[in-house]
């Protein structure tokens, strides 16, 4: 192959590269992100916590249409995959209501619901700002068996690294506290790829599932698919989860 030739490809090669980066930027752009100096992805649009659901079973939830398009999303989930219910828990790691939920109300959800194979609760983030985006990317690049620990360390320490001038410091102490070196923290917060499909269910989840903050609950049972909209009870949502299994075994 001509000198020539060789340039030509590398020229053709470094032309796609650029244009691929251009392309993915425009597109994190597009759904409220920016791309960093650094080359890590960074929340431009905020959404919010969402306020307390509805006090009674009644308006408890919000029901989805029949034939809106959703995308279950496959996160990390606890409990078994054939559970006639599963919660699809939106949540942010910096969202006070959603550490709330996951260390006060997820254990009672374990052990009423989740260990005997009634519900299933999957994981889904929803990131708010560019720290809980952090926390999102880097709980996404956790060992399986670590993640879950990972999480609710996140949410226990969610003051000290939520205010920290320093939070992707304090991220990284965490992640190698549950098996991951610094130097795969580094790599995986500039996962454009892993940042884009974090983003798609972000978005997927504000255009059709009307969910505007965290934490936002999307209930999957016989009844069809319905959203609750904050932080419930948890004796309003244990009676709502019996009416769904005692509609499930009629």
């Amino acid at each position: 192959m001509k000198f020539e030739d060789i340039i030509k490809k590398i020229s053709g090669f470094a032309a796609g590269l650029l244009i691929f980066f251009i392309a993915a930027g425009m597109y994190l752009n597009l759904k409220g992100f920016i791309m960093s100096p650094d080359g890590r992805p960074v929340l431009v649009k905020t959404a919010q916590a969402a306020p307390s659901a509805p006090q009674d079973t009644g308006g408890l939830s919000q029901k989805i249409a029949a034939n809106v398009n959703v995308i279950l999303p496959r996160g990390h989930a606890l409990g078994n995959k054939n559970a006639p219910i599963s919660i699809y828990e939106y949540s942010s790691f910096g969202c006070h209501h959603c550490a709330d939920f996951h260390l006060e109300t997820l254990p009672k959800l374990q052990k009423d619901f989740i260990d005997s194979g009634k519900v299933r609760v999957v994981f889904v983030s929803f990131p708010l700002d560019s720290r809980s985006m952090m926390g999102a990317m880097i709980a996404s690049c956790m060992p399986e068996k670590n993640y879950h620990e990972f999480v609710s360390l996140l949410f226990k320490k969610q003051r000290d690294w939520g205010l920290s001038f320093r939070p992707e410091k304090l991220l990284t102490e965490y992640a190698s506290l549950n098996g991951m070196t610094k130097e795969e923290v580094a790599k995986c917060l500039k996962d454009e790829k892993l940042a884009q499909n974090i983003i798609e269910e972000r978005q997927q989840a504000i255009e059709k599932l009307n969910v505007q903050g965290t934490p936002a609950l999307l209930i999957v049972s016989k009844d069809g698919k319905e959203v609750i909209h904050g932080a419930p009870d948890y004796d309003l949502l244990k009676t709502f989860l019996n009416e769904k299994l005692t509609n499930n075994n009629k």
